[in-house]
């Protein structure tokens, strides 16, 4: 390494390994990526190079730790990236993204390495593989053609440069997102502006504004955590029709930032792409290596729940109408309006609101109680450690112990909505679980995982309070996170969530059905000022109102997912997506009164990136599997069942990739499961 690289990118010897991120500046990164990247390709050359004849050790092992340098660097960037950003990171992010496509396009290229792998992968009958070996194997065989390495001269060559460009056009995407979310607020100065709004929601727009340097004032973000609760507790129509607006139409704006030619050019060349590579079309593609396998067993679980939840959304708009003309407004339910009268139907219905749950809901619990049930579910513990710095002064760090003590994790928890961060929530491991040797000769690494959120930061001296659905989001992302803290695998990349893409929702689903247990609302649903355990009666009422609004939620993600996988199986691209948007929604009789959860402009998930392309259906087919899943620990009389437990850990969470998921679920619950767990649970049976 030259004495121009900071070695802090390289090296990470702050506490327990994590990066010292305060020794590492803006300016470190362009220099770094160039000369990781090039070390990388050093190890690459040695591997193809290698006058042994391939096995398993000198050319899959090797490959497994190669790029080490370049994984460090960019951990640090891409968390930086979407979690605290700035226009500097966002112009080298521009510049390094292609780069990074074409350092990956020409290793898939590598004639000579795919030559070793495909030496194995004809042999693997033979080589006395164990199960985690022949799923690694086999994953790297499958990339490399993916990669084009079966292709020849000018198709190689335009595949790299296809790849090279979508890069670009995903990172430009999610910072045109960016963009729209942190330049709109609606400041309010009013005092028949706040009408309707609860004290918690008025001290984290009052926050918002002073972020932007309007003290005295109240802003309206795009931030989800502020928008939802304003559109479904504003009394005042205009600003809600204001607001709701403006969230929808990010990425649509018609200036620098509008996404409509980003998202043209981005299905062209997926559809070029998986042509290149002789699938049918980029939806075929993606779903080789699902559990799903075709867009036909895609599209009869999503129509099948489809049909269902608009019927019952039609009868809850039905309601709202209702509703709406007692209160004077005899109009239709717009998309603005639905939250609010849903809101109110459900007072009515359950007696209460989200305005008296939301003081039970205290950040500061919730991660005491997401800790909590894992440890009694797992037997592990965190142990906070407010002195260790990490990326940004709101991230927290604890460390994560096992029943005998020993330091098996780091987590990072960055909680709180900023101008600097992407919104969302989201996990992702700076380092993943593994027990290989390093070229450094360090055995093994422990996991480091961060769970980023973007609740409202609630003003000075005030304490955060989330919503029911802001706590689910919570326990969902740890959830994630527990996938990649209690990985127990050989090679890193079958570590955590590195599983099919439509079972990685699994245990993050699974555990968002902890949070509503009793058990666990009498203990940390304490309420901020009182400090008192939610009343008996009240929490009675929130689980029975558990499915209530579920044909809306249902609605507004099926339409999501209904559209992703139209867009990625359509015969031609589309000339105009967001028209081919329209047109399946009007197909599918998309109720007027809902909007989807993401319109394609600002639909992050398959568009900043292809992680969720033709795959946003993953969390529903992940919920069938995790409603089965929780079913198993109902039938036990114990939803802390300690056998239960042991074996979903023992047979879906250490095991990450490491084996097929089919054969980990039939593992843990002795066979696969269908819908009905599934419809049950959002009531739509």
């Amino acid at each position: 390494m030259t004495d121009t690289i900071n070695s802090a990118l390289i090296r990470w010897e702050g506490f327990a390994g994590l990066p010292e991120f305060d020794r590492i500046a803006d300016g470190d990164f362009t220099a770094a990526f160039d000369w990781a990247m090039a070390d990388h390709n050093r190890e690459i050359d040695a591997i193809a190079a290698n006058p042994d004849a391939p096995d398993f050790a000198n050319t899959v092992d090797a490959l497994e730790v190669s790029g080490d340098a370049l994984s460090r660097v960019s951990a640090v960037f891409f968390t930086r990236a979407g979690a605290d950003t700035n226009p500097e990171i966002q112009k080298i992010e521009r510049e390094i993204v292609p780069k990074l496509s074409s350092h990956y396009s020409a290793i898939g290229a590598n004639k000579a390495l795919f030559q070793r792998i495909d030496t194995l992968w004809q042999a693997r009958e033979g080589l006395g593989l164990t199960g985690e070996q022949w799923r690694v194997l086999e994953r790297h065989w499958k990339g490399f053609v993916r990669s084009g390495a079966q292709l020849e001269g000018a198709e190689q060559e335009r595949l790299a440069a296809v790849n090279r460009r979508l890069a670009e056009l995903g990172a430009a995407f999610g910072q045109n997102v960016l963009a729209d979310e942190s330049d709109w607020a609606m400041f309010l100065t009013q005092e028949d502006e706040l009408a309707g709004l609860p004290d918690f929601l008025i001290d984290a727009m009052a926050g918002a504004a002073s972020e932007r340097g309007r003290e005295g004032a109240y802003a309206v973000t795009l931030s989800r955590s502020i928008v939802e609760p304003f559109l479904t507790l504003s009394a005042r129509r205009d600003l809600r029709e204001k607001a709701f607006k403006a969230w929808t139409a990010r990425g649509l704006s018609g200036g620098e930032h509008d996404n409509r030619d980003i998202m043209k050019e981005t299905l062209a060349l997926r559809a070029e792409k998986a042509a290149l590579l002789g699938y049918e079309n980029f939806a075929a593609l993606k779903l080789d290596n699902t559990m799903a396998k075709t867009a036909n067993a895609v599209d009869a679980l999503l129509m099948d729940v489809w049909e269902k939840a608009v019927k019952a959304a039609a009868a809850d708009e039905a309601e709202l109408r209702e509703l709406a003309a007692e209160e004077g407004y005899n109009g239709e339910i717009e998309a603005w309006d639905w939250r609010y009268y849903a809101e109110k139907l459900k007072a009515r219905k359950f007696d209460f609101s989200e305005s008296e749950v939301k003081p039970y809901l205290q950040l500061e619990k919730i991660i005491e109680a997401c800790f909590a049930v894992a440890e009694r579910l797992f037997g592990i513990r965190a142990v906070a450690k407010p002195d260790v710095k990490a990326y940004h002064p709101d991230v927290r760090v604890y460390e994560i112990r096992n029943a005998d003590d020993e330091l098996i994790a780091l987590f990072l928890g960055d909680y709180f909505n900023r101008t600097s961060k992407r919104s969302g929530a989201w996990m992702n491991a700076l380092q993943s679980q593994h027990r290989l040797t390093l070229p450094n000769g360090e055995q093994g690494e422990i996991p480091i995982v961060i769970n980023v959120c973007n609740f409202a930061k609630p003003a000075a001296g005030k304490p955060a309070l989330l919503s029911l659905d802001d706590a689910r989001t919570l326990f969902h992302e740890f959830g994630h996170a527990l996938h990649g803290m209690l990985s127990d695998v050989t090679y890193p990349s079958v570590s955590g969530t590195g599983v099919d893409r439509d079972f990685v929702e699994l245990p993050s689903q699974l555990y968002e059905h902890w949070l509503t247990t009793p058990e666990v609302l009498k203990t940390y649903a304490l309420h901020a000022e009182t400090g008192e355990a939610m009343p008996e009666a009240l929490m009675d009422k929130v689980l029975s109102a558990a499915t209530f609004g579920q044909a809306f939620a249902t609605v507004e993600y099926t339409a999501c997912a209904i559209v992703d996988m139209r867009l990625h199986t359509a015969e031609h691209p589309p000339a105009d997506p967001v028209a081919f948007q329209d047109g399946v929604l009007n197909a599918i009789g998309m109720p007027k009164a809902i909007a989807m959860r993401h319109a394609i402009p600002h639909f992050l998930h398959i568009f900043a990136g292809d992680g969720y392309s033709a795959g946003y259906y993953s969390y529903m087919w992940s919920e069938v599997l995790d409603a089965d899943a929780f079913e198993a620990f109902e039938e036990a009389g114990n939803v802390f069942d300690p056998a239960t437990a042991g074996k979903l850990k023992s047979e879906i969470l250490t095991k990450g990739g490491s084996v097929a998921p089919e054969a980990a679920y039939q593992a843990f619950r002795g066979r696969m499961p269908g819908p009905e767990a599934m419809l049950k649970g959002r009531g739509l049976v």
